[in-house]
């Protein structure tokens, strides 16, 4: 987009490790993130511990010159240097084995070092408004999973459009679920994979139930574009063992406050579905 000239817009969004640009051009947020961040879809990775210090201001305007970034008069980001990173899933194993034992591995995982709160339930929540979100969230994903194993999509439709917005948040707990879902529907060679159109139909709907940026994920997730982090993890899975799927499991688990964890368990819901359509679970 640099390279063309045609990154140009505004700042959308500030965070202490994130700046989000709107493109005018094709709508869509990009993404300069700090060097604590992994690499990912729309993401331009700097030399950059914290960007607060930038003192960078909501629509603050954004121009691409000579192939340099350049948010208003306060940052000059040149790519000359950049090094390029796509966002490539794994197959999915023909022998499904070691995917199984690590599906077991990674469920105990988070079970114990999951963050509670989002799509795994607080124990220890005290609100009526957490317990409720809760069974929403457990009941809505149970009735989807229900309706993937039957390969009736349509119905699936229906319940994972009712995920989006759901649950606390930034990224809503039900939008980051789907995330983890999209991803391994978009695995190549999964049972799952010539359903994939189900993940871009369920983004069709997504546009107004759910903030900008949390759209963003979903709608690069619905076509297997997702961060490297969880890229690691599927890879982890398929052919890792133990000593490989805990350190990349942990990483997903600390991005956000829940996030990590809701997505990790879309991908276990993802990955379940997917052995048994093959029956091979």
């Amino acid at each position: 987009m640099i390279n063309n000239s045609s990154l140009v817009g505004y700042v959308h969004s500030t965070f202490k490790r994130t700046i989000n640009i709107h493109c005018v051009e094709d709508g869509e947020l990009y993404t300069i993130a700090s060097r604590q961040i992994d690499n990912g879809p729309n993401t331009l990775v700097i030399h950059s511990d914290s960007l607060e210090e930038l003192n960078i201001d909501l629509n603050d305007p954004v121009v691409v010159k000579n192939t340099e970034l350049l948010i208003s008069n306060k940052l000059t980001i040149p790519i000359d240097r950049t090094k390029l990173w796509e966002s490539i899933l794994p197959e999915f194993p023909t022998n499904a084995e070691k995917a199984k034992k690590n599906l077991m591995r990674m469920k105990e995982y988070i079970d114990f070092h999951g963050k509670a709160g989002g799509m795994k339930k607080n124990i220890a929540a005290q609100s009526l408004y957490g317990t409720e979100m809760s069974k929403m969230l457990e009941e809505r994903t149970r009735l989807l999973l229900h309706e993937l194993l039957k390969i009736r999509m349509a119905n699936g439709l229906h319940h994972a459009v009712s995920l989006i917005g759901l649950g606390p948040g930034l990224t809503p707990s039900g939008d980051d679920f789907l995330v983890g879902l999209f991803t391994m529907m978009n695995v190549r060679e999964s049972p799952l994979y010539s359903h994939q159109s189900f993940c871009t139909e369920v983004v069709e709907k997504a546009k107004t139930l759910t903030n900008e940026i949390s759209y963003m994920a979903l709608k690069k997730a619905s076509v297997g574009k997702v961060r490297e982090s969880i890229i690691q993890l599927v890879n982890s899975v398929f052919y890792g063992e133990e000593r490989d799927l805990n350190p990349s499991l942990n990483k997903v688990l600390n991005i956000g406050s829940s996030s990590g964890t809701d997505i990790a368990l879309g991908l276990v819901c993802g990955l379940e579905a997917n052995l048994k359509i093959g029956g091979q679970l």
